[in-house]
């Protein structure tokens, strides 16, 4: 096997099945939702923890881990990402309560941030920039495909076994990557000096927990007072201040060492290609949550019919992606990104539109082509564009960058749409007991109501509303589809205004890659062969 230490094409594989846990673990839990807010007799609010939690920690660290992996070399970095990520895995199986669970998807977190930023950066340094589309394509796809096979693997392991083995899943496949890591990825360096900007990773990681936080826990307290003299106000104005700050001080920094190389955003392609990145984590956790919800707590799919239901976009996103990235090294992915967030967005608005509360899956088989299709054009010509022109000695500061704002998309995303949807089932609620209670006594309606109103604040009965029969499954049903179209349809919005914003996309210079360091140039030379 050692033959095939530092061949790209390997690396490839490797690094692909060490990001697609990450991203697996994004969209895996939406799916188990349901079981465990029965299972851990937890609160909606609580299973939207264990989703934020490790996106929160995930969006915090990125930018910080993509300058440790210059620094102290990504092949070790992604070693240490996976280690962490394996172990933290095992014991999110083994947690015995939603705050342990809590606990441990952050430190979940801690290891997927470590290791993310690797993946890119090692790519860029191991493939000239006219195979990076094909090697982009397949990482697109991985990551096309990671995050929407979650809910379908999600919902084959939930409905055989326990809610715990979607987190066991990343075992084998973490011992695997780690061993093949060792023997497989050589220790590339770019032969330059680096530091660590110590003040920029406080001052980073401080401005976006705090930003972040205050998104997450936002509607739970109103968007006003947590305790004392601290308020959700309070603490993102805190968060944009220390921003600012951060920034201040990286611009005086530029000619040293600084966490965030402002040259990176001088290539508009990337800069453009972070905002459309945003859009998309906002756009695909925005949509994917209300909808793996509605599958199995309105219509009463099990976890596994539920996950089958979206497994066509899967199957198509996985197909079309490396097509879509060959294609992005010919003709350039503009137009073929553009497209794809207009597809996507075009399948998941169908889908909004024919929403019923006894629909059927097959239903939804022709949205989730065009959303598939969509996918599967987006990711890969997406990274293809943003990194094209970064300079392989610069690829971790920008692969950190890069994954750092589409984390915080989708916390943004969850935290937004999460907020929105509780929202909307209090309007939808309400209005559904109101028109089916009509003939009922004052007290009683009035009991109803408030029961209602009630269930959508805290999230107690999003989990068992197929349960509900009668009166109470006619109420629980029709509002939440009445909840979920506005819902959905936000993220929706920002993917055409995400798709939009390609047109803003410089065309691409056939232009000479600046020199690779010693020690790139010949792998490099082994991945144009």
């Amino acid at each position: 096997m050692t033959k095939y230490r530092g061949n790209p094409w390997v690396i490839l594989l490797v690094l692909s099945l060490g990001f697609f846990m990450t991203l697996l673990d994004l969209t895996i839990v939406n799916i188990a939702i349901p079981n465990m807010l029965t299972k851990l007799h937890a609160s909606l609010d609580d299973i939207l923890w264990v989703i934020n939690a490790y996106a929160l920690v995930l969006a915090v660290l990125l930018i910080t881990a993509g300058r440790l992996g210059d620094l102290l070399g990504q092949r070790a970095m992604f070693i240490t990402g996976i280690v962490v990520f394996t172990i933290a895995s095992a014991a999110c199986g083994l947690s015995p309560s939603a705050g342990a669970l809590i606990g441990f998807r952050a430190v979940q977190g801690v290891g997927a941030a470590i290791l993310m930023p690797q993946t890119l950066a090692l790519l860029t340094m191991v493939f000239p920039a006219e195979r990076r589309g094909a090697a982009f394509g397949i990482w697109g796809a991985v990551a096309g495909v990671a995050t929407i096979a979650g809910p379908t693997l999600g919902g084959l392991l939930v409905t055989a076994f326990d809610w715990r083995y979607i987190f066991f899943v990343n075992l084998p496949i973490g011992v695997i990557v780690l061993v093949l890591s060792g023997i497989l990825i050589p220790d590339l360096r770019t032969g330059r000096e680096h530091r660590l900007d110590i003040s920029g990773v406080l001052l980073a990681t401080a401005a976006l927990l705090a930003i972040c936080y205050g998104l997450v826990e936002g509607q739970r307290y109103g968007w006003g007072k947590i305790t004392s003299f601290i308020s959700i106000p309070l603490i993102l104005g805190v968060g944009v201040v220390l921003l600012a700050v951060f920034l201040l001080l990286q611009a005086r920094k530029q000619d040293k060492e600084p966490l965030v190389p402002f040259s990176l955003f001088r290539d508009r392609n990337f800069s453009v290609m972070n905002v459309v990145s945003a859009t998309v984590s906002i756009g695909m956790l925005g949509i994917f949550l209300p909808f793996t919800i509605y599958l199995q707590s309105v219509l009463g799919f099990t976890a596994l019919k539920a996950g089958l239901t979206m497994a066509p976009a899967s199957l198509l996103a996985m197909v079309v992606a490396p097509v879509a990235g060959r294609m992005s090294d010919r003709i350039g992915g503009k137009y073929i990104l553009l497209s794809g967030l207009t597809l996507f967005a075009v399948g998941m608005g169908w889908i909004a539109l024919i929403a019923q509360t006894d629909s059927a899956w097959y239903d939804f088989l022709a949205p989730q082509v065009a959303a598939g299709i969509g996918i599967g054009c987006t990711f890969a010509p997406m990274i293809t564009v943003a990194m094209r022109n970064i300079d392989p000695r610069m690829a971790g500061a920008a692969s950190g960058m890069f994954n750092t704002t589409r984390q915080v998309g989708t916390v943004v995303g969850t935290a937004g749409v999460g907020a929105l949807l509780q929202n909307r089932l209090i309007s939808g609620f309400t209005s559904q007991a109101t028109q089916r209670t009509a003939g009922l006594p004052a007290p009683a309606r009035a009991t109803i109501i408030a029961d209602f109103q009630q269930a959508a604040r805290s999230g107690l009965e999003v989990g068992s509303g197929r349960r509900l029969s009668g009166l109470g499954g006619q109420i629980f049903t029709h509002g939440f589809v009445e909840a979920m179209r506005p819902t959905m349809g936000v993220p929706i919005v920002i993917l055409l205004a995400g798709a939009a914003s390609c047109l803003a996309i410089k065309r691409r210079q056939r232009s000479p890659e600046p020199a690779a360091p010693a020690g790139i140039a010949e792998t490099s030379k082994s991945a144009a062969g």
